[in-house]
């Protein structure tokens, strides 16, 4: 019989790998399923399911209720229905009948206090025979009780124009059947009058017509029910303000997703309220527009609820000054519904199936399986893996049928199911047949596993050919199950999964082409038994007996191979890593010893006599809360006003806070009577406004925190004064009536009486001082104060001193005063200071000490601790009396950052909330009682590095000019690089999608914001991203950067070091650098078409002939302003130079004589007219000098009269304009201008201007840095960070000179040139020389010595005339003017040529 059903059953095993992939998708079963296979062999898969299900109803006593149901099916189903689990006899049931369709129907409801027939769960169940049965999701019927009234409406009243809420409140399963009435007429609906969720009714913005009499209604079957009647009167408007009240404050509510939900925030007040709403902290658009509106009378409607609206709603109730808060809890649940639902499967005997099932809901959904109808109960061969998936072993013929799989929670239940038909076996094809396998053993015996081998068939003893199927079960079951070997001719298999010291009974059968085999004689082997560990112990349970210990019980474990010899208790605080364990010999344990109001997790593990068991789940509680065992910190005092204090203080150390702070307990008393205390309790805010003081009373104040459990302990008390008589804080005080000075050797007594204006509040007085200028140094004294000693002044030395006083708005006008401190010789008596002001009183006692030894401990990124030490404290540094301290801090980055400041009462704070890598600067100043020392010195700290929070910014990508695969990436440090920038890396791909390790990068050096990347793909889009790193780490990524390099190398393309637009034959190749960009606009072709000479030659005529205007136009002012100019006048500028300083001439001033001009044809330098905001100027970028050797000295002596000075500029490729002035006589400085036949394309990226100096200081030659190599072309330097283009202020502000060359070296044409100093007189101030660059503009020429006066700006002419040595004689002018015509002739062979 055996035999014969495993050929049977073998025969049929390639059917069964046929529809091993059907079972995913049954409705592709179904479809192909009779094109697959014939019918014989197959059977289709028959739709069976409900159109219509019972759904939840509230049924009212004594009314019909219909239970729908209706179900689909090619054989028209058997309905009948279950009632909590039991199926209804609806035969013999009078009251309860089934309907054609399948519809329950129960006639007049029957309920009752002790008699509830007809309320309960009820279930529809569909059977076909031979085919299967199918279930309903469960419906519940509640039948309302008996109609009554929790609350009544009640009279009340209302202001015309205000809000009112009748209340008439019933149970919720009533709710829907409530009804109101006024004047005993059903209320038309209209938007102002509202029904509430619970049932009252809300009158908005009422009116005079809203008076009389209403009540409410139940609209139950047969007669309703009536509430009692209540008059709502309607009172006049109010003409006084009248105090914010909620009359109907939200309340939390629970709804389904989907559904509406209302929150009443009814406030009456006058003038009338503002109602705002917000969710979560955050304020909520009620405009209408979303799905919250703010309906009249301040209620909030959320329409189409879902779960992300779950939260905490706060209605803002505000009218005056007054603001009321509400608060209420949104919970929404959600029904369960399928994100997967089981498939039809075929199969076939012996093998396993899983159905697979997927719900989601909230609260989170339960699952069941229901075959046929019946609950299927876990087994052995029936389990639920992945917490919702049904697995059937061994399958058998009875399996067949259909199966369901029910999700329920709180808010309903779904159901979905899937059919299962088990596969007749096929006939066997003709052929021989293998026969059975031979010495079947086991070869390896476990406790979980056994591994088979036997020897191929008799009838085919090589079996490279043959599969063989293993089928197995337990001794005495029926259903068996199979493991298939997994390549033909393997004769061994590993059987898994098994239970320990369980007898199996094996068998193996071949197959071959021609089907299955005989089956091998059974085989029954035993697993060995399992070292029995003790199991998890079961109803582990913690709960905290103290705020310092917890309790844990458990119980027995229910598995284990002998006696339990004890437990172990491990438990952990949470947030901690080291577990801490205990013996434990019974079945509870007490750990005591542990933080308040902490966290810990607790698990306990079992031990027998083979070791430790299996460990318990972790179970988490919560030791008790206590009272506050640290007092709060930081409690300051301000003076409001003459009848109020604010105080302000900070929580308990988050150590000491024992529980959740629920407020503040506040005690405070007059000094002067120390036992009148009166007390308030303020709420968890961390400052309150004590008001109703007297005036001018001293008060001491104290603060304690409170839990639940009760009060903590105490601040100490600190004091504060109230003003005599409140005064005007609106504006800043006006200035001090009188301020007097008192010199002495190394101090300065300093008194003052305060503002004629007595009706300005004055919380201080700021007094500055320094030697000729009050700014250097800054003191702040008391308001009480009348005099103050500057002490640690220098003798003889003239100090200026100011005097403001200030209050909360600012500072006041200040007033000034000067005093000279006396020498150290001299030996008067210091005498007591006597100021006969009549408004001085006796002057209060002196400042206190500041704090010393303030230092900067830095403990994280943005985290720094303060200490200092107080040196009038004892010396264990104790603070016994009220005395606090200030603590300021800030950094100069940006320059005008403000102090923050904190106060503390102890000698340390902690300051949080720094940026990271910053610098700053920190000091501390103590307060007691009126008196305030003043500010310490100051103590610095530089926080921690931490990585990038931010990418590297303004990212662009461009083509290289002339080479199209070639592309510049261009970008900008992080806004919040956190540290100093080591590198970036550059990304880039042609796929945004692709994963980032499948990018191409590029390191780059963190001094660069620039790179190139070569052998790009034309006509290729890339994408480019860039990170940032530093010490700490890397940075974010910046967004994806997109750029599509050019089609096609262009044919007519340029060298990269050429010019687009230089000229043909005698042209000398631009520098263009390698950050070149071509001009917006301009005659440059796109393509480098070179540029007319014609162009070149008007460019040239112009600039030569502004040039000559120019020279004429200062040559006859020259001479005018000289013939005007006196003998004496001549004496005083002589004695004023020869006591200006640094240098001396030997000669008169007829020695001195005005500079030469020399112009070389190959550099000159102009800078643009052109003033447009156009963002690249059109100029050429002329080499500057860099360093010493750059620049030829005239000779060694004059090293001491040359004073060159230079304004540095943040950018890549730094062009220091250096100046040099010759100190002595007949050393003329030289000027270099440059001419080519390249018309300005380039834009200048820095052109720094340089400060003229008296013409005999010095600078030593050691600032200038010794070149490492010969000066390098400006596309060869280093890229540095990229810099706005400077513009110059006037084209021909000055022009470029350079040193006169040495006559120990040979002359370079092409030497650097550097501007030329205009000299100035004594007593003027100094003018900014600005170099000027001109374009590159005729043929090379060798130089040509012309002497020229210096061109300064048109409108500083005649100053700079009178102020320098430009005043010549008549003899030196006649010079002047040969060495003019000159060059005149000059320039006219350039303008020829």
């Amino acid at each position: 019989m055996a035999a014969r059903r495993a050929r049977r059953l073998l025969g049929s095993l390639c059917i069964a790998l046929l529809f091993a992939q059907l079972a995913p998708t049954g409705a592709a079963a179904r479809s192909g399923s009779r094109s697959l296979l014939t019918e014989s062999l197959v059977r289709t898969f028959t739709p069976f399911y409900f159109l219509v299900e019972p759904l939840d109803v509230l049924a009212v006593r004594g009314m019909s209720v219909i239970m729908n149901c209706s179900a689909q099916c090619e054989t028209p189903p058997r309905i009948e229905w279950r009632k909590d689990g039991s199926f209804l006899n609806l035969v013999s049931d009078d009251r309860r009948q089934l309907l054609p369709d399948g519809s329950l129907l129960i006639n007049s409801v029957v309920h009752s206090k002790h008699n509830k027939p007809d309320e309960g769960y009820y279930q529809c169940v569909a059977t076909v025979d031979s085919l299967g049965t199918i279930v309903s999701r469960t419906a519940k019927l509640t039948v309302a009780g008996l109609p009554r009234f929790t609350s009544q409406p009640e009279p009340t009243w209302v202001r015309r124009g205000g809000s009112a809420v009748l209340g008439c409140e019933v149970t919720a399963e009533l709710a829907p059947l409530l009804r109101w009435e006024r004047e005993r007429q059903a209320l038309a609906p209209e938007p102002r009058v509202l029904q509430l969720p619970g049932g009252a009714l809300l009158l908005s913005n009422a009116s005079d017509s809203d008076a009389g009499l209403y009540r409410c209604l139940l609209d139950t079957p047969g007669a309703p029910k009536y509430s009692d009647e209540a008059e709502l009167r309607v009172l006049p408007d109010a003409e006084e303000p009248q105090k914010l009240a909620l009359l109907k404050p939200p309340s939390s509510l629970s709804r389904l997703a989907g559904q509406s939900a209302l929150f009443p925030c009814v406030a009456a007040a006058f003038p009338p309220p503002l109602v705002r709403w917000t969710r979560n902290g955050e304020e909520l658009p009620t405009d209408g527009s979303g799905r919250f509106q703010l309906l009249p009378g301040g209620v909030l409607e959320i329409r189409d609820v879902t779960e992300a609206d779950a939260g905490t709603f706060t209605c803002i109730a505000e009218s005056g000054n007054d603001t009321l808060e509400a608060q209420a809890e949104l919970a929404v649940q959600v029904a369960p519904t399928f994100l997967k639902r089981p498939a039809n499967i075929y199969a076939h005997e012996s093998m396993d199936i899983v159905f697979e099932c997927e719900v989601t809901g909230k609260p989170t959904p339960t699952v069941k399986w229901v075959k046929n109808g019946d609950v299927v109960i876990p087994s052995d061969y029936f389990k639920i893996v992945k917490e919702h998936n049904l697995q059937v072993l061994g399958l058998v013929k009875s399996d067949e049928g259909f199966y369901q799989c029910i999700a329920e929670n709180d808010v309903g239940n779904a159901q979905a199911g899937a059919q299962l038909i088990i596969l007749d076996l096929a006939a066997a094809p003709a052929g021989p047949l293998p026969s059975a396998p031979r010495d079947v053993v086991a070869t390896l015996v476990s406790t979980r596993f056994i591994r088979l081998t036997w020897r191929p068939p008799a009838s085919d003893p090589h079996g490279d050919n043959l599969t063989y199927s293993i089928f197995y079960t337990k001794e005495g079951i029926n259903r068996e199950r199979v493991e298939n070997t997994s390549r033909p001719g393997e004769t061994q298999v590993m059987i898994q999964s098994l239970m320990p010291e369980t007898v199996y009974v094996f068998r193996v059968v071949a197959q071959s082409r021609h089907g299955p085999g005989e089956s091998s004689a059974p085989l029954k082997v035993a697993t060995q038994p399992e070292v029995q560990l003790p199991g998890p112990a079961p109803n582990i349970r913690a709960f905290s007996s103290s705020p310092t210990s917890v309790t844990v019980t458990w119980e027995t474990p229910l598995s284990g191979n002998g006696d339990i010899q004890n437990y172990k208790l491990y438990y952990m605080e949470k947030g901690q890593h080291t577990e801490q364990d205990v013996d434990v010999a019974g079945l509870s344990h007490t750990v005591a010893g542990l933080k308040k109001f902490t966290e810990y997790s607790f698990r306990v593990v079992a031990y027998n006599k083979h070791g430790p068991g299996v460990s318990t789940h972790d179970v988490v509680v919560r030791t008790l809360s206590d009272v506050p065992s640290a007092p709060p910190q930081n409690l300051t005092l301000e003076v409001r006003n003459s009848k109020s204090i604010l105080l302000q203080w900070q929580p308990p150390p988050a150590g000491a806070q024992s529980g959740q702070i629920t407020g503040y307990k506040i005690r405070y008393r007059r000094v002067a009577r120390k036992s009148d205390v009166t007390e308030s309790v303020a709420g968890t805010q961390l400052s309150q406004l004590i008001e109703g003081l007297e005036r001018g009373t001293e008060y001491s104040f104290r603060v304690a925190a409170m839990t639940v459990n009760g009060t903590g302990p105490a601040t100490d008390w600190v004091s504060a004064e109230t003003f005599e008589s409140d005064l005007d804080e609106s504006r800043v005080p006006e200035v001090p009536s009188s301020l007097h000075v008192r010199p002495l050797v190394t101090s300065i007594v300093v008194s003052w009486t305060p503002p004629e204006n007595q009706d300005v509040v004055v919380r201080g007085y700021a007094i500055g001082y320094g030697i000729g200028s009050p700014h250097a140094q800054t003191i702040k004294v008391d308001y009480k104060q009348r005099y103050y000693t500057i002490e640690n002044l220098d003798p003889s030395s003239h100090y200026v001193i100011t005097l403001k006083a200030f209050n909360n708005v600012g500072e006041g006008i200040p007033l000034y005063e000067s005093a000279v401190t006396r020498p150290h010789s001299d030996t008067s008596e210091v005498d007591l200071f006597v100021i006969n002001a009549p408004y001085t009183p006796v002057p209060d006692p002196s400042p206190m000490m500041p704090p010393v030894g303030v230092q900067a401990s830095i403990l994280s990124h943005d985290t720094i601790r303060i200490t200092w030490a107080d040196n009038s404290l004892p010396k264990n540094q104790k603070i016994t009396d009220a005395r606090f301290y200030t603590v300021r801090w800030k950094t100069n980055i940006p320059a005008n950052t403000k102090y923050k400041t904190a106060n503390a009462t102890t000698l340390s704070y902690l300051v949080t909330g720094l940026k990271p890598n910053t610098l700053y600067e920190f000091s501390v100043m103590v307060t007691k009682g009126r008196r305030s020392s003043t500010w310490s010195m100051t103590a610095h700290g530089t926080t921690f590095e931490l990585v990038p929070t931010s990418p590297p910014k303004d990212v662009t990508v461009v083509s290289k000019e002339g080479k199209p695969r070639t592309i510049i990436v261009n970008w900008q440090p992080p806004s919040e690089a956190n540290g100093k920038i080591t590198g970036y890396i550059i990304y880039y791909s042609t796929d945004v999608n692709a994963e980032i390790h499948d990018w191409v990068i590029e390191p780059v050096v963190g001094n660069r914001l620039t790179h190139q990347i070569q052998e790009l793909t034309l006509d290729t889009p890339y994408f480019f991203k860039i990170q940032a790193r530093n010490s700490k780490g890397m940075g974010p990524m910046s967004e994806a950067v997109q750029f599509r390099t050019p089609k096609a190398e262009s044919s007519d393309k340029m060298p990269n070091d050429q010019a687009s637009g230089s000229a043909g034959k005698g042209s000398r190749p631009m520098d263009l650098g390698p950050d070149y960009k071509p001009p917006l606009g301009g005659s440059n072709s796109p393509h480098g078409s070179p540029t007319s000479p014609l162009d070149s030659n008007m460019l040239l005529v112009i600039i030569v002939s502004v040039g000559v205007i120019t020279i004429v136009i200062v040559v006859i002012v020259a001479v005018f302003c000289t013939r005007r100019t006196t003998s004496h006048q001549k004496k005083k500028r002589a004695a004023c130079k020869s006591v200006n300083g640094s240098h001396k001439y030997k000669g008169n001033s007829k020695d001195v004589k005005p500079p030469d001009l020399w112009i070389h044809h190959e550099r000159l330098e102009l800078k643009p007219i052109d003033k447009s905001p156009d963002p690249n100027p059109i100029m050429t970028d002329t080499p500057i000098p860099r360093n010493s050797q750059d620049i030829t000295p005239v000779d060694n002596s004059m090293d001491s009269n040359i004073h060159q000075r230079r304004n540095s500029y943040r950018g890549h490729e730094s062009e220091d304009s250096m100046s040099t002035l010759a100190g002595r006589r007949g050393m003329r400085p030289k000027m270099m201008m440059p001419f080519d036949s390249q018309p300005p394309q380039q834009s200048v990226r820095n052109t720094p201007s340089t400060d003229t100096m008296p013409a005999g200081s010095a600078v030593p030659s050691a600032e200038l840095p010794e070149p490492e190599g010969p000066f390098r072309p400006a596309e060869e330097e280093p890229q540095g960070p990229p810099t706005a283009h400077v513009r110059p202020s006037h084209p021909l502000k000055s022009f470029a000179v350079p040193a006169v060359p040495s006559a120990a070296g040979p002359f370079d044409p092409a030497l650097p040139s550097t501007p030329l100093l205009t000299q100035q007189a004594p007593g003027h101030p100094l003018h900014a020389v600005k170099t000027a660059s001109i374009g590159t503009l005729g043929r090379t020429r060798p130089p040509m010595p012309v002497v020229v006066p210096s061109a300064p700006e048109v409108q500083e002419t005649t100053r700079m005339l009178e102020d320098s040595e430009s005043s010549y004689e008549p003899d030196e002018l006649t010079k002047e003017m040969a060495h003019l015509e000159g060059l005149m002739k000059d320039l006219n062979a350039i303008t020829t040529a």
